[in-house]
């Protein structure tokens, strides 16, 4: 793994979003603070509060509530996939934009105590997949990195 690859967001195709990140820290442990709820609300909000329901397990849910300055904001989904500190597939959508939904596969691969955390998230269209990116997605998804990063360092 690339010490300079430290977060990528790379648009594939019409409707797919690659983002890969590699985080200083075993993989069992990038899992666990993926898959958590008392890890996520650490890191996930971006230091926002967070209210966070997960049922880790094929056909279990998750809803995470972000409650900003701005607002709530809500995000919901459905594991269809799972092959534990490996491999989750799940559903992604945000409430307030109801019935846009993607499929994210996230990957874990480790190396020398790193792990590379890569999702490719699939859109239904083209222009679900262009509104995610002009929604912002990628400076919210470097934050929560970033916040990943320093409580993965604490642990």
């Amino acid at each position: 793994m690339s010490e300079t690859q430290v977060f990528q967001v790379t648009p594939r195709g019409d409707r797919e979003i690659v983002m890969t990140r590699v985080f200083d820290a075993p993989r069992e442990l990038v899992w666990a603070a993926f898959t958590d709820a008392e890890h996520l609300k650490h890191w996930w909000g971006r230091g926002n509060p967070m209210t966070i329901e997960i049922d880790v397990r094929v056909g279990g849910r998750y809803r995470f509530v972000e409650h900003s300055p701005e607002g709530d904001e809500a995000f919901r989904g459905e594991i269809l996939e799972l092959v534990p500190n490996e491999k989750v597939v799940q559903t992604f959508e945000w409430e307030g934009l109801p019935g846009h939904i993607a499929t994210d596969t996230m990957v874990l691969t480790e190396q020398d105590g790193k792990t590379l955390v890569t999702t490719t998230s699939v859109f239904t269209s083209q222009e679900d997949r262009d509104g995610m990116i002009a929604s912002g997605m990628e400076t919210g998804a470097r934050q929560s990195y970033e916040a990943l990063e320093a409580y993965l360092a604490k642990l």
